[in-house]
């Protein structure tokens, strides 16, 4: 049985904080090392991405569809979630002048929305 939507978004929200902090982590990392932030970010968002898949698929939405269906669908919605946060990155940091770190705090709440709307939707 699914959960009702309000404990699907928490923990949603939950798992997509601990991959945030793999591609914060990533960020700061590759940003540090003189890596651009648009690009460092997005390589975290990438690497962040199959570890929130599988902890979205075992623990939020406790999903029994086959990976073949619910991975291409993820990764749809995530090359979407991708080019929203990279957009953001630069606009952010480019032109508005925005510290990289509160760029993807904006960014991050963005895609937020974004994903677990269209993965609760959609992908699971």
């Amino acid at each position: 049985m699914s959960r009702p939507p309000i404990q699907q978004f928490v923990s949603f929200a939950g798992v997509g904080a601990i991959a945030t902090g793999v591609q914060y982590l990533i960020l700061i990392i590759l940003a540090e090392l003189g890596m651009r932030a648009a690009l460092a970010s997005g390589i975290g968002y990438v690497l962040s991405a199959l570890l929130n898949y599988y902890l979205n698929y075992r623990y939020t939405f406790k999903s029994t569809k086959d990976h073949r269906q619910t991975l291409a669908r993820f990764f749809t919605i995530a090359l979407v979630g991708l080019a929203l946060n990279t957009g953001v990155m630069i606009v952010a940091v480019e032109y508005l002048h925005l510290h990289y770190l509160l760029a993807q705090i904006l960014a991050t709440g963005l895609v937020l929305l974004w994903n677990f709307g269209a993965n609760a939707r959609w992908t699971f």
